[in-house]
């Protein structure tokens, strides 16, 4: 059976036996697969660092039916996080896409939009401000697996949210007015959703650039990170481990 080939990006790795890894692929034909890289720690020539997080790869494999485990035969690198000079806020951001990936992913289901949203993402994160690719990608992510609430409409009375002040809670879906807003509940700002709709009007590329020209900071739109996390751990039903490490920054 030949191998299969497909672009992939690298999402973890972890040890197996003495030279072996365990490889998470996000592929772009076959969606998130996971298989062996044998001897990886060792051979350069098929592997070198390809296999770093977060690397566009050209991924072969060998899928056998019936085998929870593909074989990876070898990778080639397409663009590399190491390629530009990586500090800690951009380590941190790179790892954020990486486990939001993986935890909202199912095994085996192709999502070209989701993989185009990544790759543009990525190269995004490579250089200048982290805050407003993260955020887009957060806000993008969320809405392409479905679980995006209307954000100018209150979801108990279905009054317009427009220009005014919303509410979230970490355990209910949706956003409310001020009148139906639940206890320790937070709040999404106008300006927020204005980005949010913003943002799903352009690409990420138009928000790298202005983010670069006006130095926007971690504070801003952080109410927008915040309530995207939420939804995201609300449905895995656990906390993303990045997220807190993102809102120590």
């Amino acid at each position: 059976m030949p191998l299969k080939q497909s672009e992939a990006i690298v999402l973890r790795t972890y040890p197996l036996r003495e030279a072996d890894l365990l490889v998470t692929l996000f592929t772009r034909v076959e969606g998130k697969v996971k298989g062996v890289a044998r001897a990886a720690k060792k051979s350069r020539r098929r592997f070198g660092g390809a296999l770093e997080p977060l690397t566009l790869v050209r991924a072969h494999y060998d899928d056998r039916e019936g085998k929870e485990l593909c074989r990876l035969d070898a990778c080639d690198i397409l663009e590399s996080p190491l390629s530009s000079e990586l500090d800690y806020p951009r380590i941190v951001a790179l790892e954020h896409v990486a486990e939001m990936l993986d935890e909202l992913l199912p095994d085996r289901e192709a999502n070209d939009a989701i993989f185009r949203l990544a790759v543009s993402v990525l190269h995004q994160l490579s250089a200048g401000d982290i805050w407003l690719p993260l955020t887009y990608f957060q806000l993008w992510l969320v809405r392409l697996v479905g679980f995006l609430p209307e954000l100018n409409e209150c979801l108990a009375c279905g009054r317009s949210l427009n220009g005014s002040r919303a509410f979230y809670h970490a355990l209910a879906d949706g956003l409310r007015c001020e009148e139906h807003k639940r206890l320790a509940s937070g709040q999404l700002s106008p300006e927020s959703r204005a980005m949010a709709a913003q943002m799903f009007r352009a690409p990420v590329e138009s928000f790298a650039a202005r983010s670069l020209a006006n130095n926007e900071g971690a504070p801003q739109y952080a109410d927008l990170r915040k309530f995207l996390v939420q939804i995201i751990e609300r449905h895995i039903e656990k906390k993303l481990v990045t997220a807190s490490m993102l809102a120590k920054l």
